[in-house]
């Protein structure tokens, strides 16, 4: 009898608070510095916007360990994170602004290659990977805990540092 009463209680509840899983998204980027020399030395400078959204109209969303890591040809050369943990407001979402100037980036033969082939086509992609912890709580009924995972590619035009937009969010496809 208990467990047929707890099964209603939990099924009144996702009914009535209409749960939303929370979502890291990339919602804006930018290329204002993509330089190779000769030698095979890469610097480049790139700007991300990762949006994180609660869409739930009845619960606060609280992330943390926000980790993201942007890779250009298989070289990590900028971890995106938070320093502490941060809040979402119901039904809201916080926007970041990275901002990021690598290091110069010693590249090998094949890597060199690809580079030319991208500056060629005027398309340029980097690998961003990581996620984050989100956790929602609902009154007495407890909390929920998610991760939200990013694995996509974001392709600039070198030329000009545009985006070429495509989808980049931690929500299933």
């Amino acid at each position: 009898m208990a467990i047929i009463i707890a099964g209603i209680v939990i099924f009144v509840g996702y009914m009535v608070i209409h749960p939303r899983v929370p979502v890291i998204s990339v919602v804006g980027a930018y290329l204002p510095h993509f330089n190779y020399d000769g030698a095979g030395v890469l610097v480049t400078q790139v700007n991300i916007v990762v949006r994180s959204r609660n869409d739930n109209r009845k619960a606060h969303a609280r992330f943390s360990n926000f980790n993201i890591e942007l890779f250009f040809d298989g070289n990590r050369i900028a971890v995106l994170s938070t320093a502490t943990p941060y809040e979402v407001k119901k039904n809201s979402s916080v926007d970041f602004n990275y901002e990021y100037t690598s290091d110069p980036i010693p590249l090998n033969p094949v890597q060199m290659n690809h580079v030319d082939e991208s500056l060629k086509k005027d398309e340029v992609s980097f690998e961003l990977k990581g996620g984050v912890r989100a956790q929602w709580r609902v009154g007495v009924l407890g909390s929920v805990k998610f991760l939200c995972h990013l694995n996509c590619q974001l392709q600039f035009h070198p030329s000009n540092g545009s985006y070429i937009t495509r989808r980049c969010s931690s929500r299933s496809k």
